[in-house]
């Protein structure tokens, strides 16, 4: 069976690996109709960057779990713009920032935005070198480590804890509910959920407390910042806002940027020889990362609503069809990348890639992640030599229609003295 002819959001094979689907889509238009649930398939760059430009046909609102979403009906003769905002609190996930669409968005983007800034971002980078190597130095002495539990999955989430100001003793805290969780904050599974598991949910009531604790009695430090963050009309939000926003990072920080980490560290110990010239050449890991993100990218796409009857390239999209931007497809997109399937980390183009969105929607901790991934890599290929993967035949991917990750990643190495 041709892999267009599979359904991509439930068919075992392709939610583990989706490259058939990619390559099934490259033999048709870059705007297609699957098949089973009647999705607008979208898998080239220009197409998914139109798409996501456009805020008057297109609603985020079904943005993580596209045509798993079971929406409400609008009343006779109301626009479906203004039944999201009628309903918004009954549809999943719609109280969250993927979903809102400008000038909701537009509004709450820029609270995060005034969290993010460079100075920021420039001391939670210094935070980044000192955990990398603290993290190395407890996995370092031994000959083997599951790199997912023993450094991508604690860097990627006590980086954002100190991005956002959590006290230095609750990081253990955090590190506990993330090994309780299996390592990730967030995922998917075959039955379209995505409420991530304990460690999101514990957040809540985390940083309410934080929150709270903070507007009564504020403090000369980062979560005061938080708590006290004003929208730009200067309107306070409620405590729920500033804490969605908090979890939204977690959320999205922390399972993206662990799952390049892996991959990178799968693809490393695969090309000795590559990870020895990473090693002698530093200056050469940022376009490396960029590969990662272009090839296997971790979020392998998000959806839209459409408003109002429209067309897409040409293609005529009804009045209330799920549309998909397919990232992952759209990175490798032949008429923008040259023998897209294979993996380059000399690819000259290769920071072209879409896997942090675009537009309005275009990920806040794009910057962030880049970052991590950097230092990362630049430790970790300092301190560690000789990688190779305990089982190659053993590795699994998450079975996911949103992600695009290994489940573990054990590794042997010999410590760089």
């Amino acid at each position: 069976m041709n892999a267009f002819e599979r359904d991509f959001f439930t068919d075992p094979d392709l939610m583990l690996d989706p490259a058939p689907y990619y390559a099934a889509l490259r033999e048709r238009d870059p705007v297609v109709r699957e098949p089973h649930r009647g999705v607008f398939m979208v898998s080239g760059i220009e197409e998914v960057l139109a798409l996501y430009a456009d805020y008057d046909s297109f609603s985020a609102i079904v943005a993580p779990l596209g045509p798993f979403v079971q929406l409400p009906k609008p009343h006779a003769g109301e626009s479906i713009t203004d039944m999201i905002e009628r309903r918004r609190d009954e549809i999943p996930m719609g109280d969250m920032l993927p979903t809102f669409d400008p000038p909701r968005h537009t509004r709450h983007r820029a609270l995060l935005n005034k969290l993010l800034t460079p100075n920021r971002l420039k001391q939670n980078e210094q935070f980044m070198w000192t955990l990398a190597n603290q993290l190395i130095d407890e996995f370092a002495d031994r000959d083997e480590t599951e790199f997912c539990e023993s450094y991508s999955g604690p860097f990627t989430l006590l980086t954002i804890a100190d991005l956002l100001g959590v006290p230095v003793e609750d990081h253990e805290t955090l590190r506990g509910w993330l090994q309780s969780d299996g390592g990730r904050a967030m995922s998917g599974d075959t039955a379209g959920n995505a409420d991530g598991p304990q460690v999101l949910l514990r957040l809540y009531p985390y940083f309410t407390r934080y929150v709270e604790e903070r507007r009564a009695s504020p403090r000369d430090d980062v979560l005061t910042q938080l708590a006290t963050v004003r929208f730009a009309d200067g309107e306070l939000p409620e405590v729920l806002d500033v804490v969605r926003i908090a979890v939204f990072l977690f959320a999205a920080g922390q399972e993206t940027t662990a799952r390049v980490l892996t991959t990178g560290m799968r693809i490393l110990a695969e090309r000795p020889a590559l990870a020895d010239e990473l090693r002698d050449n530093p200056d050469t890991i940022p376009n490396f990362i960029e590969e990662c993100l272009r090839f296997e990218s971790p979020i392998k796409g998000s959806y839209r609503l459409a408003v109002r009857d429209t067309q897409l390239a040409g293609v005529n999209i009804p009045r209330g069809s799920i549309v998909m931007a397919m990232n992952g497809a759209a990175n490798r997109d032949v008429r923008v990348f040259e023998d897209a399937d294979r993996f380059d980390p000399k690819r000259s183009n290769a920071r072209r890639n879409i896997t942090f969105g675009h537009g309005e929607h275009f990920c806040p901790g794009a910057s962030l992640a880049r970052a991590e991934s950097r230092i990362s890599f630049q430790q970790l290929l300092s301190r560690l030599d000789d990688l190779k993967l305990v089982d190659p035949d053993a590795l699994s991917y998450v079975p996911s229609f949103l992600f695009r990750g290994l489940n573990d990643l054990p590794l042997r190495f010999r410590h760089r003295s």
